[in-house]
């Protein structure tokens, strides 16, 4: 998962591991809520810089140009060719 999706998905680990981590103190047998915090703070983390690495590789340097192509017929049957650059 690549661009603005698991960026945004890494910012939602990123900040659940924060709660678990510093605002929530209470402890059960055997799960470490602190622990899956840090877990989930490294992870969202990784996340965040790898999305954000693809995101930078996939967008294009600079305007480009493009070129459309139609082609429509007249009233007598002829084929009327366009080709329209837009920079």
């Amino acid at each position: 998962m690549a661009g603005l999706t698991g960026m945004g998905l890494s910012a939602v680990a990123l900040i659940a591991g924060a709660i678990m981590r510093f605002a929530i103190t209470v402890q059960g047998k055997g799960f470490n809520v602190s622990k899956i915090g840090v877990i989930l703070m490294i992870a969202g983390a990784a996340g965040l810089v790898i999305s954000s690495v693809l995101f930078g590789m996939t967008r294009k340097q600079g305007g480009g140009t493009h070129t459309m192509h139609s082609e429509t017929s007249d009233a007598q049957g002829n084929s009327v060719v366009q080709n329209k650059v837009q920079t």
